[in-house]
């Protein structure tokens, strides 16, 4: 009951007309943000943080968490509008989104991305509300050998993204992490991988670079050449009617919506995890839990609803351990946090208690922002899918100039730019030679984690591999995980005996 009391004093600050003027307007410049290849939530909350210091300090952490929520919910809009990833937190969106605008169902996509983001936040928030403290004892409980054994968990779940083909799939996986591994060595500092010498490889591969030049210059490549010199036109149409059927039609994608809430609240709890490996593995997940699995990377709505849900999600989830702990979940939450302590209040667990007014006008004014993201979203639907009607040799310059944008704002180096083309050649060719995408793209973001992870264990351990199998949670996730390695190569081997056997008999 008391819990509830302080929410409902938090709802009572949250709805003051200032706090509620900013969530709004946070919801809408997040929106924007997202969407803008190469921006994302962590350069919005940057750019923006010095306006907070005209406000209290509670109507600042409101309206950058507003923000943060409307860039989770932005991000999914070049994704499946563009195919370019907005953040690094909707790539996974760009699998199947980007179909379902080819095939003319970007109306469906949309929808189902707003309505999954908005699933995903609710539940994360309403455990946040309910388990803080017991949650961020859990997220203590998880040390480099587990954070380890998830990552192998990820890397189990996308195993199946590339289809029968085991090997190709393979290959992909050790592509991205060798391109994981280039720059500087995390524990000597020595230089590894820098290819030519160049000095640009010294701050190593920035991984919105290498997504949008697969996913946007390789997928814009791959168009102009299925296109054969016609003028591409999208034929789409959208009505209310439309919208309120998709969104009746997302009924058969509750389970996948909650299967990606929760993994994502969970995986975003955990210090340096974050909202991207969160949706890259409710994606793998899904397609995994899937009765056609073969249809993901085609246009399934579930292959966008998983990931959105994820990512919001896992957006609540870094708020936790900045809050209770004082560590940040992502990097828009070490934003947060740096903010927090500039507007001198010191995270932990005596802040629920001597700033109850901040922390659970926060609290409330998350579920404010989660509703307002949601109905404006929709509400701009009609305007997103003008895009899809401008004709492809006027949209394709747009993309090219976004993409240049997009590889050139992180870290501000020409040398991301002409790294981000030769990723599209790249991604063109492997689209061409039928090598799947995703798993490249899934192991250069898991890949860094995985490694920090195993380097830290083998040391805690003194070189003992043991020590992933001997703690009881990394145990059993590195058991699931080897079970999930192993399942797809017994299959294809089982299918092969079955079909010699039988070709023997005839």
């Amino acid at each position: 009951m008391d819990v509830l009391a302080a929410l409902m004093d938090g709802f009572f600050i949250a709805f003051e007309p200032l706090n509620l003027g900013l969530v709004i307007f946070g919801c809408m410049a997040g929106l924007f943000i997202g969407a803008m290849p190469g921006l994302g939530s962590v350069n919005g909350v940057a750019i923006l943080l010095p306006m907070t210091f005209l406000v209290p300090p509670t109507s600042a952490i409101i309206f950058l968490a507003a923000l943060y929520y409307g860039a989770m919910y932005g991000g999914a809009i070049s994704s499946i509008m563009l195919g370019i990833p907005g953040a690094s937190t909707a790539v996974a969106t760009t699998f199947d989104g980007r179909p379902m605008a080819l095939k003319g169902m970007a109306d469906k996509a949309l929808v189902g991305a707003a309505a999954a983001s908005f699933v995903g936040g609710t539940i994360s928030i309403i455990l946040f509300t309910a388990f803080a403290p017991p949650l961020a004892d859990v997220a203590l409980a998880f040390g480099p050998p587990e954070e380890f054994a998830l990552m192998m968990l990820a890397f189990a779940t996308f195993i199946g993204l590339g289809g029968d083909d085991i090997p190709k799939t393979f290959f992909s996986i050790f592509i991205g992490l060798v391109m994981s591994s280039v720059g500087l060595d995390i524990i000597s500092g020595n230089p590894r991988l820098i290819f030519m010498d160049l000095p640009g490889f010294y701050h190593g591969i920035n991984f919105l670079v290498l997504a949008i030049g697969i996913y946007g210059i390789g997928e814009m490549l791959w168009t102009v050449e299925q296109a054969k010199g016609d003028v591409i036109v999208t034929k789409v149409t959208v009505t209310v009617r439309g919208i309120i059927e998709a969104l009746k039609d997302l009924r058969k994608t509750k389970k996948v919506m909650f299967m990606g809430s929760i993994l994502g609240f969970f995986v975003g709890i955990l210090p340096a995890a974050g909202a991207t490996p969160g949706s890259l593995m409710a994606y793998g997940v899904a397609r995994t839990m899937s009765k056609d699995p073969d249809s993901f990377g085609k246009g399934n709505i579930e292959g966008v609803v998983a990931p959105e849900a994820a990512n919001n999600a896992a957006s609540t989830g870094s708020m936790l351990p900045m809050l209770t702990l004082g560590i940040p979940g992502s990097p828009t939450t070490a934003i947060l946090l740096g903010g927090m302590v500039i507007w001198g209040l010191e995270p932990g667990p005596m802040l629920f208690i001597e700033h109850k007014e901040f922390v659970w006008g926060l609290i409330a004014s998350l579920y404010a922002a989660n509703f307002f993201a949601l109905a404006i979203n929709i509400a701009f639907v009609p305007a997103f899918m003008m895009v899809l009607k401008m004709p492809f040799t006027i949209l394709a310059p747009i993309i090219f100039i976004l993409c240049i944008v997009g590889g050139f704002a992180p870290t501000q180096d020409m040398h991301d730019v002409w790294l981000m083309l030769v990723f599209g050649v790249m991604g063109y060719l492997m689209r061409k030679l039928d090598y799947p995408l995703a798993p490249m793209v899934l192991a250069i973001v898991l890949g860094p984690l995985a490694e920090a992870s195993v380097r830290q264990s083998l040391m805690m351990s003194h070189g003992s591999f043991a020590t992933f199998f001997e703690r009881p949670i990394s145990g059993t996730i590195m058991l699931i995980a080897i079970g999930l390695f192993a399942w797809p190569i017994f299959s294809t081997v089982r299918k092969r005996f079955r079909s010699g056997a039988y070709g023997a008999e005839g």
